[in-house]
């Protein structure tokens, strides 16, 4: 491959010169995140000078249809961009469609001629990325028809091929497991990019910073100091429309299997040796194959399964999960579910990990709190004042990103009050400008060959197998599913998860 070159800021370097081909283009991944993502990232001169973005899907359309299609979608959802103006029409010169379906071996015959020509005119030197914003059940055709064109395989020396993969991946461990034999058959590891949108969030990625690039932080990050850790991704919508899919998934495998925990896996690791995406990607899988396996028995006592029933809610009707579209009727599947998780290794021996997620909450957010131990309570015991309260450390992830320390201060005056106080970092105010959308950090790591932000299979297959027994247990009807009410905080047996010790939720 030629040399990178550089954009204006010094230590980033600009992508090679690629070909992006998006199948399920014409779907709502495509025009809400992909293009508007694409787009940002044209604006700030971080895509390759040589670059074309071919468009793959099954209706019929002509490259200008398609680009006024796009036109709609970024100004409908990404009306911050200046799309229509004379940089849209830069970028959108450089995308094109495709029409096949995508089981069809003559329209992928004829993607790969016309990937070849685009070569001859971009200058792209015959690297390829192929993102996948499809059905999971689509991955192996897709990836089936490539290979049998010979697309899997770069076509000179020194030229690169990718596929970038959503989620979910796989169902259960069985599952994952077969997705990735059927994969690697005509992919190696490192062609494969699994995604998960959590990890290019900014405070996500902020952890591994906020932890080993702070002494004062990593010091106390073990088992000696901290009591229990949080991690919380609570969401105020219901089904929206999708209640035919989420019935067949839930929230456990929904946004505990991948989202949760990969913040988990931050949060815990040990440094890594290296930046290098093996590196952190090592450290991430020796984290979930440390945490203890579930038996029927630790299924029953050490997590919770619920289901959102109708309520009103500051003068609105919400609708129950039974009620919304799509759902069939009777349906077990859980809308909330939270999980008591333990590390066995020697950092985090003892200390509890208390992972909940739930549809139809009272709030939006998605949180880390590491509390510490309590202080001794030999001193301030003996003074009339208020109770002291333990140190916590909250990484808020969404959506009023930043980090927050709790700590004891005494209040003005004559008397030995002592009262909870915050010191709070803001993202936004801090460094004075927007949060870049997640796609965007995923689709430029993507294009640079950097997988650090990427799930690997091993680390895939290992998450499965900590979910899969809770999903077996579960299916016998234990525990017994827990109802809340819409627009609440969640079933009372997630409080009830932490309240033997003393604790809760923050």
């Amino acid at each position: 491959m030629p040399k990178p070159s550089y954009c204006a800021n010094e230590y980033f370097q600009r992508p090679d010169p690629c070909v992006l081909v998006l199948f399920g283009a014409t779907g709502d991944l495509t025009r809400r995140k992909l293009i508007p993502a694409l787009f940002s990232l044209f604006l700030q001169k971080l895509l390759p000078h040589q670059a074309a973005i071919v468009a793959f899907a099954r209706k019929p359309k002509t490259d200008d249809e398609f680009r006024e299609d796009l036109l709609d979608a970024v100004r409908a959802f990404a009306p911050s961009l200046p799309a229509g103006g004379p940089e849209w029409q830069n970028f959108i010169r450089n995308v094109y469609y495709h029409r096949s379906t995508l089981d069809d071996a003559a329209g992928y015959q004829a993607l790969k001629q016309r990937l070849v020509e685009l070569d001859a005119r971009h200058g792209t030197n015959g690297n390829r990325l192929f993102y996948l914003a499809v059905p999971p059940d689509s991955f192996s055709v897709i990836a089936d028809q490539l290979a049998a064109c010979g697309m899997n395989k770069p076509v000179r020396d020194g030229a690169c091929v990718r596929i970038v993969v959503e989620k979910p991946f796989g169902f259960d461990l069985a599952s994952a497991r077969e997705l990735n034999r059927r994969l690697r058959m005509h992919f190696a590891e490192d062609q494969i990019y699994r995604i998960d949108h959590y990890l290019g969030k900014e405070t996500v990625q902020n952890i591994l910073v906020l932890r080993f690039a702070n002494r004062l932080f990593e010091l106390l990050w073990n088992h000696l100091y901290v009591d229990h850790v949080q991690i919380t991704v609570a969401e105020t919508l219901g089904m929206e429309g999708r209640g035919a899919y989420f019935d067949k998934a839930g929230v456990l495998r929904d946004m505990i299997q991948n989202h949760a925990l990969q913040i988990l896996t931050l949060i815990a690791m040990e440094p890594p040796v290296s930046l290098e995406a093996d590196a952190i990607r090592d450290e991430k899988v020796k984290v979930l194959r440390s945490i203890r396996p579930f038996t029927p028995a630790d299924v029953a006592q050490g997590t919770v399964r619920a289901q959102y029933t109708s309520a009103e809610t500051d003068g609105k009707s919400l609708p129950g999960y039974l009620e919304e579209e799509g759902v069939p009727a009777g349906s077990t599947t859980e809308t909330f579910a939270a999980v008591r998780l333990w590390v066995d290794n020697w950092r985090w021996a003892g200390v509890p990990f208390y992972v909940r997620s739930g549809k139809r909450l009272n709030d939006r957010f998605t949180k880390v709190v590491v509390q510490l131990r309590e202080v001794p309570d030999v001193l301030f015991s003996r003074l009339a004042c208020a109770e002291v309260e333990p140190n916590t450390l909250s990484i808020c992830i969404q959506p009023n990103e930043g980090v927050e320390i709790r700590m004891s201060a005494k209040e003005p005056g004559p008397a030995m009050l002592v009262s909870p106080v915050r010191m709070h970092f803001d993202y936004a105010e801090a460094f004075g400008k927007a949060i870049p959308d997640a796609y965007e950090r995923l689709l430029l790591n993507a294009l640079l060959g950097d997988a650090s932000l990427f799930a690997r299979g091993d680390e895939v297959e290992a998450a499965w197998s900590l979910i899969t027994p809770i999903l077996e247990t579960w299916a016998t009807g234990e525990p017994p599913l827990e109802t809340y009410p819409a627009g609440s905080r969640g079933p009372a047996g997630a409080d009830a998860l932490l309240g033997p010790a003393g604790r809760k939720w923050l």
